[in-house]
């Protein structure tokens, strides 16, 4: 495919000279960074075009600086907003794979390439699937392929007309370019279009029978369910693709894999996920001492969801400290032992960590939720934060002073400290603690019930046997310096050799 065309030269460069961008921040992930130079200089070259033919009529039009961006400090799929505020860019263009989560301040153009397909054996095996499974199909796609879709659902009309009992639906494309100072709609489902009403706060549903999901919007018939259509998915096995499949977990899913040329209908590791999500879960509820990681700088409503999980942390007495580290990794976490369990906020392409290799697992928003709200799972999954806030399960419910059970401990054991402040309080704690454990009929096996002794990280640092360099000296003044080597490392003044 054309270079230029594959990275929307003439398209980029009508959204600058449009917005009038006099700065401007090129975003690459690894796998692109290679045709950055040739970007740049391709985009240089339309710039000037467009200027040389538009000066005659206007002398107020800009030069240009371009800067690439990359080596992003989150998830790559996000626009890096904090990157281009330190050049002062004025909008960002976002290539490659997008999550399409909203931005705060600055305005975004995504341009999400135009990767190769077999248009023909992708409709083939669509329409036969569609023939063979006797339900109604939703189409659903990675935004690399979606300058194809367009012919897709064209030809998949025609094969419609002339088999009457296929029933083929389309997403779209949410938004190709970003303005979060002209956009005063952004729901729980993140950017939507002006005419979309967002008082449905259902997760998964953007207003009535419209959903949205991962970049794609799309809307069903009156007294249609998602669990009524089959959904196949164009595109490789991604982050993108499992956010699909943990969001709309109850439907029947295939993939067509665009590079492979072949239909994969074994999905068993994708659900299998659900499985590990939902031991996470319980794992932390056990917790108590707890990290909020930030994974995002830049998607709207970030902070707003981080003090929501303070508040849902300090409801269930536990205690929370917020760390913010880039990307995370084993290494990095590894540094907060006393952390138990960790919470990650950021977009839904990059909540999901696999960690297995970490000391403490690292669960997302909706998990904790579960968790801390002693909230019962119907098997629903949410994976965008934005659907949480304000929503009825971010109500903090009053944490129950009675011992729960632990399957990872195997036994009950209480969230709450006994040790009050008061006399008055302490008498009225331990009398509910006797109240509970004897109902518990747990007297004569007081060994079930597990007590937690580490509150805070200061506590934990109590407990750990080395604690860092101590000097225990009563002196107050501090000990007279002394004058070291001078010299080169190989031959030291006054050494002998």
């Amino acid at each position: 495919m054309d270079f230029e065309s594959n990275y929307e030269i003439a398209r980029t460069a009508e959204f600058i000279r449009g917005g009038n961008f006099s700065k401007v921040a090129l975003q690459f992930p690894d796998e692109l960074l290679k045709d950055s130079v040739r970007v740049v200089s391709a985009l240089k070259d339309k710039l000037r075009c467009q200027r040389e033919s538009t000066t005659e009529r206007n002398d107020d039009v800009k030069d240009v600086s371009l800067f690439v961006m990359a080596d992003t400090a989150y998830g790559s799929c996000c626009v890096d907003e904090v990157g281009a505020s330190h050049v002062g860019a004025h909008c960002v263009v976002h290539y490659g794979h997008a999550c399409l989560s909203p931005t705060t301040k600055l305005p975004a153009y995504f341009v999400f390439g135009k990767a190769p397909m077999s248009v023909l054996d992708c409709i083939k095996d669509l329409t036969d699937h569609a023939m063979t499974i006797g339900k109604p199909v939703l189409v659903l796609f990675g935004l690399e392929y979606a300058h194809l879709v367009h012919n897709i659902k064209e030809r998949v009309a025609e094969a419609c007309g002339t088999r009457s009992q296929l029933e083929i639906q389309f997403a779209e494309i949410l938004c190709s370019c970003m303005n979060p100072s002209e956009n005063r709609n952004i729901s729980n489902r993140g950017m939507v279009p002006a005419n979309v009403s967002t008082n449905d706060k259902s997760f998964g549903i953007v207003a009535g029978n419209r959903y949205a999901v991962g970049g794609l919007l799309w809307e069903l018939p009156e007294g249609r369910k998602m669990e009524d259509y089959l959904l196949f998915w164009i595109g490789s096995d991604n982050s993108a693709f499992a956010n699909v499949v943990l969001t709309y977990n109850s439907c029947e899913i295939v993939r067509y894999d665009a590079a492979a040329n072949c239909m994969v209908r074994d999905l068993s590791q994708q659900k299998r996920i659900l499985k590990r999500r939902y031991y996470l879960v319980e794992k932390a509820k056990d917790a108590n001492i707890v990290g909020i990681l930030v994974g995002t700088l830049g998607v709207a409503g970030y902070l707003h969801m981080i003090n929501q999980m303070k508040e849902l942390i300090a409801a269930a007495g536990k205690k929370a400290y917020t760390l913010v580290m880039g990307r995370p990794n084993p290494a990095k976490l590894a540094n907060f032992p006393e952390c138990d369990v960790f919470i990650y906020v950021s977009c839904a392409q990059t909540a999901l960590l696999d960690s297995k290799e970490y000391l403490a697992p690292v669960i997302t928003p909706f998990e904790a939720t579960l968790a801390f709200n002693r909230g019962q799972w119907t098997g629903a999954y949410v994976m965008e934060f934005q659907d949480l806030i304000n929503s009825s399960l971010m109500e903090s419910q009053r944490h129950s002073k009675e011992a729960r059970f632990s399957f990872l401990q195997g036994g009950y054991v209480e969230d709450f400290d006994v040790q009050e402040n008061n006399d008055e309080d302490q008498e009225g704690s331990l009398a509910l603690a006797n109240l509970t454990e004897k109902a518990l009929q747990l007297r004569d096996n007081p060994k079930s019930l597990a007590k937690r002794m580490v509150k805070s990280g200061a506590e934990f640092l109590a407990t750990r046997s080395y604690q860092g360099l101590e000097i225990h000296n009563d002196n107050e003044f501090p000990e007279p310096y002394l004058i070291g080597r001078s010299g080169r490392a190989a031959g030291y003044q006054g050494e002998k050799i």
